[in-house]
């Protein structure tokens, strides 16, 4: 039976399903209005990723934390207490400093003309297209929420959660199992803390001393030495040990040689009759395949739920409304 969280989460993604059919959003959107919007997000990070070698999954990361919770409107950057930066979730993602410079920028280029829900979107295709992924052209037209939203950051998928939780998860939206494994190999860069995938070093299955069997056993013993028992939960690894500053389809190859970081990852590959094992192989295979499919996954995610027309607003800063 499912569990009171589960079917929350359930109701809050039916929601957004329900949403995103009403969407009417268009990649010419600001084609009059602020020309220049891609060169000016794009300048903004590259000069940041001077100041941060890490930016561009962080980014990405931000947009995918947005989008979970009630559509992708922005409502994450919003500051306060009671806002979804300090739900447990969030806790640990980054990058805000940088969307506000951005939007600083555009405020000065076309004011009060581009939503921070879009600055999210344009973001985390340029950050990945300039850490070497696909490019692809983003429907835009967003706008902010004028509320944070919680009480939904439970329908964030965690690096814990069975492939059967997260696949519902992600099909209540929409996206189906190919949307998943490609929107899983963002994994291909970045980083996770150690906190994130120790329970599969030391406590896997809540049974003390036993590691996952499906971690490569090489490789669970560099994790051990890099996340100690006791030792430091907020280290941090590389998800992808071969290429984590490239975005690549090495993330794949990962998960057929059994070194998935995340449990959520690894199951991609590891759970037996799944039909995310013979998509694993096929972009394992196929970077282009995978490219392909990852540009089209996040056009279908950044769909979910956006505010369009007279709804919300354009924020003149992102963390606080007008």
């Amino acid at each position: 039976m499912a569990s009171f969280h589960m079917i929350t989460t359930l109701l809050f993604l039916l929601t957004i399903m329900l949403g995103a059919s009403n969407a009417q959003l268009s990649a010419t959107f600001y084609a009059k209005t602020c020309p220049n919007v891609s060169t000016i997000v794009s300048n903004v990070l590259q000069q940041a990723q001077g100041n941060d070698i890490w930016i561009f999954p962080k980014i990405v990361r931000l947009h995918f934390h947005d989008c979970f919770v009630h559509g992708c409107d922005a409502s994450l950057l919003l500051n306060g207490t009671d806002g979804e930066k300090t739900a447990t979730p969030n806790l640990s993602t980054e990058g805000y400093e940088v969307i506000d410079d951005i939007k600083t920028a555009l405020e000065k280029a076309c004011p009060r003309v581009v939503s921070c829900a879009d600055v999210l979107a344009l973001a985390a295709q340029i950050s990945v297209s300039l850490g070497g992924g696909p490019k692809w052209q983003v429907p835009l037209g967003r706008r902010d929420s004028l509320t944070a939203h919680r009480e939904g950051t439970g329908s964030i998928p965690t690096g814990h959660e069975s492939l059967a939780n997260i696949a519902t998860l992600f099909k209540s939206v929409g996206l189906d199992s190919t949307d998943l494994v490609a929107l899983s190999g963002v994994h291909t860069f970045g980083r996770a803390r150690c906190a994130a995938f120790m329970d599969r070093l030391n406590n896997f299955n809540n049974i003390t001393g036993k590691t996952d069997p499906t971690l490569n056993a090489t490789y669970a013993n560099t994790l051990k030495q890099r996340c100690p028992k006791g030792g430091d939960t907020k280290s941090l690894v590389d998800l992808d040990e071969q290429s984590s500053l490239t975005f690549d389809n090495k993330y794949f190859s990962n998960l057929q040689n059994r070194r998935g970081l995340l449990q959520t990852d690894q199951e991609l590959f590891s759970t037996n009759g799944a039909e995310t094992v013979a998509i694993v192989n096929r972009f394992a295979s196929s970077q282009s395949q995978f490219f392909s499919s990852f540009a089209k996954a996040m056009i279908k995610m950044g769909n979910l739920n956006p505010l369009t027309g007279t709804t919300g607003e354009i924020r003149l800063d992102c963390k606080k409304v007008n």
